[in-house]
Order: C-alpha cells, then structure tokens, then sequence
C-alpha cells in the first residue's frame, strides 16, 4: 500500500498497477482499492487495530504482588470496583477502564471489570514467559527462560574454568557419613579436565591449590589427566572466596596467569565447567551406593542416617572418580568436538603448551609467612612446634624460609633462604599417634552430643511454655503450658536464670575506712519520749527536755 500511495502521488498510478498488487498479494482489485480508499481518509495503510484489555504497569505491580495469581488479582478487581460504585463514582476501576473494550459488564460481579478468562489472556500475551516466571520466582526463574550465547572456539590452555561441587553422595569417613567435595579445572576449548581434589568437608586454600598444582603438572603421563595440563592463558572463576582468596591470586599472579572475576549466581558465564557438574551427577554419581537422590519405593525423602556399612568409602570412591576422569578425558566423545575424545582433540591441537619449571610449582603454589628461620639441631621451628627431616643433618645454623599448604600442619616445604632452593620436607616432631587422635575424636563428638542434648532440651522448655491455644475469631491466643510458681522458681535456679542481685556479695570485700579529711554525718541521737509525770525526779524538779536536733 505505500509504494501504491506513492505512485498515486506522483501520478503513476495506473489499473494495469493496481491489478498487478492484487495479483501478488492474492486479493481481488475491488479490495486494494478499497485499502487505497481507507489510506486516503483515515492515513493509515495496516489493517485497524482492535480495542483489547491491556496489562498496565499498576496491574502488573498487582500481579507480582499476588505472585502471578491472576484470579486474586481478578478478586481484588471486583472488590474495588463494586467499593467505588457503592459510594457513588462512576463505576469500574479507572486504570483498567482507559483500554478495557473486551469488558464483561459485570461478569464476575463487578462493574467495569473485565472477566477472569481476559485477564489471564492479557497476561499471556502482553507478559513473555520470562516476565510470568519472574512474577513467581523473581530473578532466578526469569533468568532460566534466558537466551544465552556461545563464546568462540579457541585453542588449548586459552582458557580454564574453575569451580566447587558438593556431591549429593553419602561416603564414610572414620566411622561416619560425609557428603564430599570436589576442586576441578576444565579447558574450555577442549573439554578435559586438567586436575581435581578431593575433600570431605567445604573445600578452603589446600583444596584449590591442589587441584591448581595438579593441573598446572605434567608430570605423569599414566595418571588420571595424561598429558593434559600446562601453563593457561585465562582462568575464570565466579565469586568464590577460596578461589578468590590472595594466596590463589598470588600464586596464578607469580605465574603472569590473569584470574577473570566473574559475578555471582550467573552459571551461564562459566557453562563449560558447569555442564561438568551436571555430568557428575548424571554419568557417575547415579550408579554409586550412598546416592541421595536416587528414586525411593516410598513417598519419604532419602534419610541422611544410613549405615555406613552400606556406602562407599572415602579412599575408594576417590578412586572411582578419578577413573571416571580419566574415562572423561580419554574415552567419552563429545559431539561438539566431532565425535573426540579430549584427548584426541587435545593431542591434535597444535598450540605449544608452556610447562611450569618444577621449582616454580612447588615455590608459587604454596602459601610463605614471609619470615625467615635458622635450622637447628631440633629442626625447623614454626607456629610453636618443631619440624625435622632426614635432609636436615650437618646443616644447622642454615637460613631457611618455610612454605606450606593451608590447613596442613604436619608437613612443611622448607627453602634455602638466600638461593631459593627447595631443600626438602619436615614433618612434624612427636606426632600424635593415630589412637590418641581417635581417641580425642571420640571425646569431642561425646561433647557435642551432650550439648546437642542440652540443647534440644531447651528447645523442648521453649516451645512448651510459648504454645497458645488455636482462635477461631481475631483474638489474643491464651498460653497453655500450666505452670506452678514452685516449679517456675525450680527451672530457673536449675538454669541459673536468675537476676544478678541475688548473685551479688557485698560482704566478700568490706569497704574501707574513709580519709579523716571527709565530712562525716553527724549521727542522729534517739529522743526520749517526754515525762507525764508532775513528780520531780531524782536529779531534779522535772524531766530534762530532749536536746534540739542539729
């Protein structure tokens, strides 16, 4: 239609033109004409746009204030319109009846309202699918419904991906049950898994520097990784604290290694080692015994008290997962890389790798206190014990520097302090046997279960005393634990709940003599009460009267 106005305008428009437009647009000549018709009167060439119910922005506050219950919403419309028509206004609710023309009068009871059917087909197509998730679940479901975009192919060692997972796997650890955690580096461009470590508890420092290590090593060839690994050129991580942490940066810093800090809660940023945490779950973690959420015949949750009998330990299901890595790496081909292994692709990539000289390994991944110590004839002293080794006979009065993981108190790396050479391990001198720590493992969690105890009793005291009876009309509830006052006045000196007046003992440090150059009140002499009697007494005619108070 416009490029027939135009023609109109300059006074090319012709029959033989219009036929032509009809013929390929499939409509007959009367019908553009009477297009051309309405174009000419009304200024417009698209066909009239139909009055409908629209989703205004004070409607959609109301929808994310119920939640996206559009029925509420609908409830709370009515209740409105029908409280403005009592008090005499002119009816309806006066945002939505600007652009209310598909309007039951009065459908569901209320007067310019429209009906429950509209509303929820105005929010279907004015809201997208992300918007009505969002309305539910905030930010988090709106972001699922995301479109995101692939990052370019690159080569090997361009960039890693680095993460924590905690497994949904129960494994036994000393007699009980731990859910572990595994520290893994992936290449982005190749998908292999360059190193991980294992712990039983949330992983800190020791954790990622491990994996750091292992990755960074190429060393052996046969392991779990082969001949993945070398020096990256990116590493990028989320917000987490352990990897964040100075003595990661430190280490990837020495190393000219930049660390790009992703924000938080955006999976979708680092989704290489993030498909790699699904993975786990999906072709591993499924098939092992201690699972948690493998399928149940009862409609109960997986209790967290199993037997530790009945699962894995944690020595061997390390060794699973290891394997599994090496499965990873070696035998699973993945459809991005043409039907590869990580490792062909790896192998057929043709970027050099940069290996890290041994020395600088064990020198930039471990944590230095800074300080410089001399070896005697006990050893090395640091943090208040003593460290020996068999390297260190005839080199006492020798400056040395130490390093050493985090949390790892019972092995340290020890430096020449003037060259920098590693010169050797020490472990820790009069190590506790492993019974004395078994058997101050026991006396703690003895502990912690007496005071888990205590505190459940407390627990069970609170909710007795704070019950109050059910009220079927708005009014104050009425306690109902009955309590007498003696066994009140027994539960608090059982706790010691009492007030600190009754603790005070202001007889255990008598105070002491003011200086005589203080003013001292006088002391209130007692009065006599004054005589009746007419008859004199022995010393006189009558009784003496009192002396005047001062």
């Amino acid at each position: 239609m416009t490029r027939l106005l135009s023609l109109e305008e300059r006074g090319l428009l012709t029959p033989d033109r219009v036929r032509l437009a009809a013929g390929s647009a499939g409509r007959s000549v009367r019908t553009v004409q009477r297009w051309l018709q309405t174009a000419r009167q009304e200024g417009r060439s698209t066909p009239r746009p139909r009055r409908r119910f629209v989703v205004t922005e004070e409607l959609h506050a109301r929808l994310a204030l119920w939640g996206g219950n559009a029925a509420a919403v609908h409830r709370e419309l009515a209740a409105q319109a029908r409280a403005d028509a009592d008090r005499g206004k002119d009816g309806g609710v006066e945002v939505l009846s600007r652009t209310d023309a598909d309007v039951s009068a009065g459908g569901d009871g209320g007067v310019g309202v429209p009906s429950l059917a509209t509303l929820q087909r105005a929010v279907r197509r004015d809201l997208n699918a992300g918007q009505r998730a969002a309305l539910k679940g905030g930010e988090l479901s709106r972001r699922s419904h995301d479109v995101h975009l692939a990052r370019p192919p690159k080569w090997r060692n361009a960039c890693w991906e680095g993460d924590h997972k905690h497994l949904p796997i129960d494994v036994e650890l000393d007699g009980e049950l731990v859910r572990p955690w595994v520290t893994w580096f992936i290449d982005c461009a190749r998908n292999a898994i360059t190193g991980a470590a294992v712990t039983p508890h949330q992983p800190s420092r020791d954790a990622v520097l491990a994996a750091l290590r292992i990755a960074l090593s190429r060393d052996e060839p046969g392991g779990p990784y082969g001949p993945i690994g070398g020096l990256p050129e990116l590493v990028r991580v989320d917000r987490g604290k352990e990897f964040l942490c100075a003595t990661v940066t430190r280490a990837l810093g020495a190393l000219a290694v930049p660390v790009q800090d992703l924000p938080a809660r955006r999976p979708e940023l680092k989704g290489t080692v993030e498909n790699l945490n699904h993975c786990v779950v999906d072709m591993f973690l499924v098939a092992q015994p201690g699972y948690l959420h493998a399928p149940t015949s009862t409609t109960r949750p997986r209790s967290r008290k199993s037997d530790p009998a009945d699962v894995l330990p944690f020595t061997e299901f390390t060794e699973r997962l290891l394997t599994w890595v090496s499965w990873w790496n070696t035998e699973h081909r993945v459809q991005p890389l043409g039907g590869r292994t990580p490792l062909e692709a790896w192998q057929d990539d043709p970027t050099p790798i940069e290996d890290v000289p041994p020395g600088l390994l064990w020198s930039f991944t471990l944590e230095d206190d800074g300080r410089t110590r001399v070896l005697t004839t006990k050893g090395v002293h640091w943090r208040g014990r003593y460290y020996v080794g068999p390297w260190m006979h005839g080199m006492d009065d020798t400056r040395v520097r130490v390093r050493f993981i985090p949390h790892h108190d019972h092995e340290i790396e020890v430096f020449d302090a003037a060259t920098g050479t590693h010169l050797g391990s020490a472990h820790l001198a009069n190590a506790a046997t492993p019974a004395q720590r078994a058997a101050l493992r026991r006396a703690k969690a003895a502990e912690r279960r007496k005071m888990a105890r205590a505190l459940a009793a407390s627990d069970r005291q609170r909710r007795q005393l704070g019950r109050y009876g059910a009220v079927t009309t708005p009014e104050r509830p009425q306690p109902l634990a009955a309590l007498t006052s003696a066994e009140a006045a027994q539960q608090l000196a059982r706790t010691g709940e009492r007030d600190l007046a009754d603790r005070a003992l202001p007889d255990l440090i008598p105070p002491r003599e003011p200086p005589a150059s203080w003013v001292r009140p006088i002391p209130l002499q007692p009065t006599t009460a004054p005589n009746t009697d007419s008859s004199p007494g022995p010393g006189g005619n009558s009784a003496d009267p009192a002396p005047p108070r001062p």
